[in-house]
């Protein structure tokens, strides 16, 4: 049996040899101009001629473009998953409210800081703060949403309750903001922005684990995914365990997209847009082909968007949610207008 895998390797290839392109560039460009030579010299544990350069490349630029590379893998692996999954091409990462019960989680943190005394005020501040409270807001959706999905059967029932659990959550936050003070304000409104900057590596490292969970739960549904596309009937007539299949899928993009929001925000229109423009360039619906080159393109075009986010040579850094929404929106529209075919 021939591995499809093999009949698009030379798309593999050149989408690899793009990728490794972009995270040098990516790297190369900042407020302060370095010298690609000094770059390769940081890798390679080699003298550079300023070692604040060392310190910026090793311990800023690098952790973000990896906290890219995840990210963009991430959301796209998750918005896939979701599109087979209820066989939508709207349908994104975003779509079970985890990424909304991470923003509530934030949202409480910070916007209620001042009635959870000083401490918690403090904590608020820090990276690990917003994720705990972000993580723990997610995983109470997802709590929600499993529980919803073990009760009903049909699974468009179960983007609708994801969607209502998103608008609750929604309401929440608008009445904390209401009672909160200019600069709760304006912290929240600087989380939701999105950033990849910032980690440090004990921060990726616990976002790397999680991602390479996310992924391992989804190598193991890789066949029943492809029978889903043609209906949960025929899926059950091929043998496959639908409900099981559903929940590990369920399980898998909660991971990824919730512990993606609790350390970067909520990023839009990636996990929405990627999988489309992964499909026309790859004209499949395999996902044994779709998983790695989703992966890889997601990886590519989040590195692009926060090279456009750094504005080369500025200090300023614009909002990393404002250039993949810029960024996916054209895209979405584009292929509603086109009506061009989409594998489901």
């Amino acid at each position: 049996m021939v591995n499809p895998i093999k009949s698009y390797k030379t798309t593999f290839i050149l989408l690899i040899i793009t990728l490794v392109l972009i995270v040098i560039i990516n790297i190369s460009l900042g407020s302060i101009s370095i010298p690609l030579k000094q770059i390769f010299l940081s890798f390679f544990n080699g003298e550079v001629e300023k070692e604040s350069w060392k310190n910026i490349i090793l311990n800023y630029r690098l952790p973000k473009a990896i906290t890219a590379i995840i990210v963009g893998s991430g959301l796209s692996i998750s918005g896939l998953l979701m599109q087979t999954l209820f066989r939508n091409p709207l349908a994104g990462p975003f779509v079970l409210g985890i990424s909304s019960g991470a923003s509530l989680g934030v949202a409480i943190l910070i916007l209620g800081a001042s009635f959870l005394g000083a401490n918690i005020t403090t904590y608020a501040f820090t990276n690990w703060g917003q994720a705990t409270a972000a993580s723990l807001g997610s995983f109470l959706v997802l709590s929600a949403v499993m529980i919803a999905a073990l009760k009903v059967r049909n699974t468009m029932s179960i983007l609708i309750i994801g969607l209502m659990f998103g608008s609750l959550t929604a309401a929440v936050i608008s009445v904390l903001a209401y009672f909160s003070s200019a600069s709760q304000l304006q912290q929240y409104l600087f989380w939701s922005f999105g950033s990849l900057g910032n980690l440090s590596w004990n921060e990726i490292s616990a976002l790397l684990i999680t991602f390479f969970i996310g992924i391992s739960l989804v190598i193991f549904i890789v066949k029943p995914l492809n029978s889903l596309l043609l209906g949960e009937n025929y899926a059950k007539s091929m043998g496959v365990n639908v409900k099981l299949t559903r929940n590990i899928t369920l399980i898998s993009t909660s991971l990824l997209t919730g512990v993606i929001t609790a350390f970067s925000g909520p990023i839009a229109f990636i996990g929405l847009a990627v999988p489309h423009l992964t499909k026309l360039l790859f004209n499949t619906s395999n996902h044994k082909i779709l998983l790695p080159a989703v992966a890889i393109s997601g990886a590519i075009i989040m590195l692009i968007c926060d090279s456009i986010a750094q504005l080369p040579t500025s200090e300023f850094t614009l909002p990393i949610n404002a250039i993949t929404s810029l960024f996916g929106a054209p895209i979405i529209i584009w292929l509603l207008v086109r009506k061009r075919k989409i594998y489901y």
